[in-house]
């Protein structure tokens, strides 16, 4: 295995055990090389190992896990046996990570070019202008639209795909040996995935940069990777060159997540339903101020005159760019942003401008599902508390027994295990807090959902399952869903009618096929052409 090249990271049977406790092991002699210039990809079901294994590998494990086995060499040498000191100029400088959840990674009261600049600070000899000036360079360099504006601006000012690369940003700063990639593109857009994976393909060629890919998306693998690592309950049970992993998978579980891929050749058929939600002519504008009195210099125009509808047990798909106003949109018909113009109708009932106190009779038929679950969770309630907090404050009229019986149900549609109500958000990985997020928009019988990217976290098999339960549901309850998502992958198996999004604006809409077979729009080509495939 590359006899012809020297490995710059060698991982010799890592394992790891949850600390003081005599279960299974979560890490099982764990070996595999990086080489310079190549991308190894590691796959496998959330929960399986994959993160565990990038964090036991900088020695960032939390105190519930400890490592009891194995050796990391970097350049020759052993990181298990470096003094703290010695990490840290490694950590950041030689070997970097990106992380998979970028707004809980980001300090939310520091400005994003003052964080990418604290690497610099600490590894690199430039001044405060030169450091200035390179920190415009690398937000340019992954795609953040009008760097020399945004290194002023914090991490909730941007949108989800753009705290991501603001991450990665972060790890390219001083120019590592080893780059770390935990989902590095779980948040991105298919036309900023391509950019963010092409870039990573360049810098690993051009730079001789190590790369270890953590990934859920095969087609992210197939279109980037050299070498694929399947894990499977801590273990790694296949290892081969990229082709002949697609070609020939030699293990069961390895073939089952090839064929948990979407259906891209089949689509639903579309329906004409009696609208159930109505949005014409709405306008979501921000102000920006500037100055010491803060006076108004202009408009952000996140959502800029948008006309839609969704009907009784209908699929529409939000697809465009990150920053295009798909999640404003949304959270405009949750009645959580304020609109300039135009109206939001429900079951005929105007809701656009509804009081807090009049529009809560309808947050029980309107739920909704974040993009990023953990934040989105009290990190002080159990999942139990998480999920059933709707039915107490919509007023179900459940009895305490009726509400945990309805989580255990609710946590076994989404393949969790009814022990897990008695644990807290941060002890699940960050596919399995996303079934978590499903399973409370569900709990309180919703006749629409609003999916904001609810299966970016999720890996193949897991994201199949998903997608099958919620047409499963709507099947099943009738309930409608404008699933806000950058994945166009999954669409031909989940939507009736798709609208693309850019700058504001719907650029087209129509049925799933016409649009994915037939784009009239060039932006909608553009986005289709960026679509890995396997």
């Amino acid at each position: 295995m590359q006899d012809d090249k020297q490995a710059v990271l060698s991982v010799r049977n890592l394992s790891v055990e949850v600390t003081n406790s005599s279960a299974t092991p979560v890490l099982k002699d764990i070996s595999f090389n990086l080489y310079p210039g190549e991308i190894f990809a590691l796959v496998g079901e959330s929960g399986s190992g994959k993160s565990v294994t990038s964090l036991a590998m900088m020695r960032l494990l939390p105190e519930a896990l400890t490592i009891t086995g194995g050796t990391v060499l970097f350049d020759g040498r052993d990181l298990f046996c470096a003094t703290e000191e010695e990490m840290t100029a490694v950590r950041g400088n030689r070997i970097a990570m990106i992380f998979q959840e970028a707004l809980t990674s980001l300090n939310p009261v520091k400005k994003v070019g003052a964080q990418i600049e604290e690497t610099l600070k600490l590894h690199s000899q430039l001044d405060t202008k030169e450091r200035r000036a390179r920190v415009i360079e690398l937000l340019e360099e992954v795609g953040v639209p009008h760097p020399e504006t945004r290194i002023d601006w914090f991490p909730h000012q941007l949108s989800g795909g753009q705290q991501q690369r603001v991450m990665i940003a972060i790890a390219l700063a001083c120019e590592p040996d080893v780059l770390i990639a935990d989902e590095p593109t779980t948040a991105l857009d298919v036309t900023i995935q391509k950019q963010v994976l092409d870039l990573i393909r360049n810098l690993a060629r051009s730079r001789k940069l190590a790369v270890l890919l953590i990934t859920h998306d095969m087609g992210v693998v197939r279109e980037t990777a050299q070498r694929v690592g399947v894990m499977y309950r801590g273990e790694i049970i296949e290892e081969d060159p990229c082709e002949d992993f697609f070609r020939n998978p030699q293990q069961e579980y390895s073939r089952r997540l090839i064929n948990s891929l979407p259906d891209q050749k089949h689509f639903r058929e579309a329906c004409h339903p009696h609208p159930l939600l109505e949005v014409k002519g709405l306008k979501v504008h921000f102000p920006q101020r500037k100055g010491v009195l803060q006076r108004i210099h202009d408009w952000t125009k996140a959502v800029d005159d948008i006309t839609l509808s969704i009907g009784r047990a209908e699929t529409l798909a939000l697809v465009g760019e990150s920053g295009c106003g798909k999640s404003s949109t949304g959270h405009a018909i949750l009645n959580l942003a304020s609109i300039t113009d135009g109206s939001i109708t429900f079951e005929g009932q105007t809701i656009s401008g509804m009081s807090r106190t009049a529009m809560l009779p309808l947050r029980r038929k309107i739920q909704v599902i974040f993009q990023d679950p953990y934040s989105s969770m009290n990190p002080r309630m159990t999942i139990q508390r998480v999920i059933e907090e709707g039915m107490i404050s919509l007023k179900m009229g459940l009895t305490p027994e009726q509400r945990a019986e309805r989580v255990i149900d609710l946590l076994q549609r989404v393949k969790l295990e009814p022990e897990h109500r008695f644990r807290y958000p941060h002890e699940f990985s960050g596919g399995q807090r996303q079934r978590i997020a499903i399973a409370r928009a569900l709990a309180v019988e919703p006749e629409m959902i609003i999916c904001d990217e609810p299966t970016s976290a999720l890996d193949v098999s897991t994201r199949a399952e998903v997608l099958n339960l919620l047409q499963e549901l709507q099947r099943d309850l009738g309930v409608s869903y404008l699933f806000i998502t950058h994945d166009l992958s999954i669409i031909p198996q989940l939507a009736h009618r798709v609208a693309v999004m850019k700058d504001g604006k719907i650029v087209e809409v129509g049925t799933t096929e016409a649009v994915l077979t037939e784009p009239r729009h060039s932006y909608t080509r553009e986005l289709l052409s960026a679509v890995p495939h396997v």
